[in-house]
Formats: C-alpha cells, sequence, structure tokens
C-alpha cells in the first residue's frame, strides 16, 4: 500500500495544489498537470523541514513528520516479503499458488516452506475461482493459533473472483480480514486472522 496526501506543490513550473501519491515505484502528483517521478527522479529524496524534495528541486509541503516519512519509504521501499510480514524463524507454507519468483525470494530469505501442514504462521494460498474459495475451510487447520492466511487472487480484468467474493467466504469461517496488498503486477493479496 502507498502513501496519499493533498499537498502544496513548488516544481519547475511554478506553485501549484493537488495530490500526491506514492505507489511503489513511483511518485505521482496530480495539479494542473499530471506530474509521475521514478528512477532517477527519486534518487537522493530527502526532508527538509516539512517539505519533501526531489533531486530536481521538486517540492511537496506534507508537513514535518510526514515528510520523513515520505522521504524513509522512497528511499528504502519494503519489498514483497516485509509487505506480507514473511521474518526468519515463522513457519510458512503455500497451496495452490505457482509463484517461482516468490519461491526464490523466500529462498534468498533463507525461509523454507514447510512440508507439514499443521502450526502455520503464515500460509499463502492462490484462490482464483469460487471452487477455490470453497476449499478454504480446510486450510485454517493448518495455521497456529496466531497464524495467517493470504488469499492470493487474480486482479483487474483477469480476475474471475472480486475481493467482496473473498470476504463473503471467508468471514463466515470466524476470519477477519486484516491487510490487503499488491502480491505481483497480476495479482493481490488479502490476509485474514483468526477473530478474536
Amino acid at each position: 500500500m502507498g502513501k496519499e496526501s493533498q499537498v502544496r506543490a513548488v516544481l519547475a513550473g511554478g506553485s501549484d495544489e493537488g495530490r500526491l501519491q506514492y505507489e511503489p515505484p513511483k511518485l505521482i502528483f496530480r495539479g494542473r498537470e499530471r506530474l509521475v517521478f521514478t528512477g532517477e527522479a527519486l534518487a537522493g529524496v530527502k526532508a527538509e523541514a516539512a517539505d519533501l524534495v526531489l533531486a530536481d528541486g521538486s517540492r511537496f509541503t506534507l508537513g514535518e513528520k510526514a515528510a520523513v516519512s515520505w522521504a524513509e519509504a522512497i528511499a528504502r521501499p519494503k519489498g514483497r516479503l516485509d509487505k506480507l510480514g514473511v521474518k526468519p524463524g515463522l513457519k510458512v507454507g503455500l497451496d495452490n499458488l505457482d509463484d517461482p519468483g516468490f519461491l526464490a525470494e523466500l529462498d534468498a530469505a533463507g525461509i523454507a516452506v514447510a512440508s507439514e501442514r499443521s502450526g502455520l504462521d503464515l500460509l499463502f494460498y492462490g484462490a482464483d475461482s469460487a471452487e477455490d474459495l470453497a476449499r478454504a475451510p480446510s486450510l485454517i487447520p493448518a495455521l497456529a493459533d496466531r497464524g495467517a492466511l493470504w488469499v492470493i487472487s487474480l486482479k483487474g480484468k483477469p480476475a474471475r473472483i472480486k475481493d467482496l467474493d473473498v470476504f463473503a467466504a471467508l468471514r463466515p469461517l470466524g476470519l477477519a480480514d486484516t491487510k490487503v496488498c499488491a502480491f505481483s503486477e497480476a495479482r493481490t493479496a488479502l490476509r485474514f486472522v483468526r477473530r478474536r
């Protein structure tokens, strides 16, 4: 998930007001014009007092605390494993999810996918159909008491199920949705835990 705020801006073309969004890896300003900053334009981003300052001198007034937070997020963006809460020492499981890149990230972080289906801290489940969602009740017993089930599904036009379908299938099972984030360009991730 990114950041978003209404800001005053000082740009090469003068002053403006508009909406500033950070959706990694892009910083987008929507004022009189739509401006997109990526790559080198974000190198050396810093906070100066209440302003977020880019390498080209563009300034966005966010407030002191927010400017520091935005600069930090842009300078050191979180990776996918960070966003998903994957940490060394957690017992992680995969089910119905074919993503070689994700497996490679887990491996590079020294996290082995558990072969046994019990006591999982995190279970990543690929669900792209109503039939996949119907299997959800059989997954819950594999979770540790405070474990989380991540439902990974297609997003956009290729999606055959919507977030609302996922909520409708899992909430009646005693699960609460606690987070949503992009899993990849094509997939979204919804996190569920047992309701307390």
